[in-house]
């Protein structure tokens, strides 16, 4: 039952603010380039979805690791759908990487578009990859971040699989630093159709892998060098919790 009365309550509050959305893009569109104003009420979204069941949330550690005036490639690991929602507490703008089947889902699809996120056809995967390169750069330039789930698709038993170039191409390119984000206990939110109202996500930000250090090393090396640490940072969650 207080599932259900959880859902009502979201959903209706989550409509009304889709519809203040659909207000602030058109006010705001020809002056809002990096779309700050869709991009803060897409944070209150995800703040009522979290923020409405009394035990469940969301503990963010390792926030000082962002220069807020320094755009990023933010690369973190995928369990769930609920990673994207997750990390609306950074205080960046930032721009989303989806597969085109995302754009279907109801309300979700017209608030990515409003959103500016970057939508892919993953049956193609070089003009997908060209198509993130071309948006991504463009956003950039703007100062808004690009996020991108590395390993292209959700892992399915939790832990984190190896990589693909695309986001360390882009971070190299556009001469920015890459932000690592390690996302954990999104994918038991919820046990069937039944919230898990203890649950909490943990999403930590680990230290940014320097522009410099970008340019300077092979993709190959700093890829290693992220999915390293993000391995790790994940490890060391999963002890944390087991330990309280």
């Amino acid at each position: 039952m207080l599932t259900f009365l959880y859902y009502i309550v979201a959903v209706i509050l989550c409509f009304g603010l889709y519809l203040l959305s659909w207000i602030a893009f058109f006010l705001c569109y020809p002056f809002d380039k990096r779309r700050v104003v869709v991009h803060r009420i897409s944070k209150w979204i995800c703040d009522v979805v979290f923020g409405l069941p009394p035990h469940m949330g969301r503990d963010v550690v390792g926030v000082e690791n962002i220069d807020t005036k320094q755009p990023y490639v933010i690369v973190i690991n995928h369990m769930s759908m609920m990673d994207i929602m997750s990390i609306y507490p950074l205080p960046l703008v930032f721009k989303w990487v989806s597969k085109r089947e995302v754009y279907k889902i109801p309300m979700v699809g017209r608030l990515l578009y409003m959103h500016g996120d970057i939508v892919i056809n993953r049956s193609s995967p070089k003009e997908a990859m060209q198509f993130v390169h071309t948006k991504g750069m463009a956003w950039l330039k703007k100062g808004a971040s690009v996020s991108i789930f590395p390993e292209g698709t959700r892992s399915k038993d939790g832990e984190i699989h190896n990589f693909k170039a695309g986001a360390f191409i882009l971070a190299k390119d556009a001469g920015v630093p890459i932000l690592p984000v390690v996302v954990e206990g999104t994918d038991t939110m919820r046990k069937g159709m039944w919230m898990n109202w203890r649950n909490r996500v943990t999403i930590k930000v680990l230290p940014p892998v320097s522009k410099e250090r970008v340019e300077e090393a092979s993709i190959k090396e700093v890829m290693a060098e992220v999915h390293e640490t993000m391995v790790n940072a994940l490890a060391e969650i999963r002890a944390n919790k087991k330990q309280k």
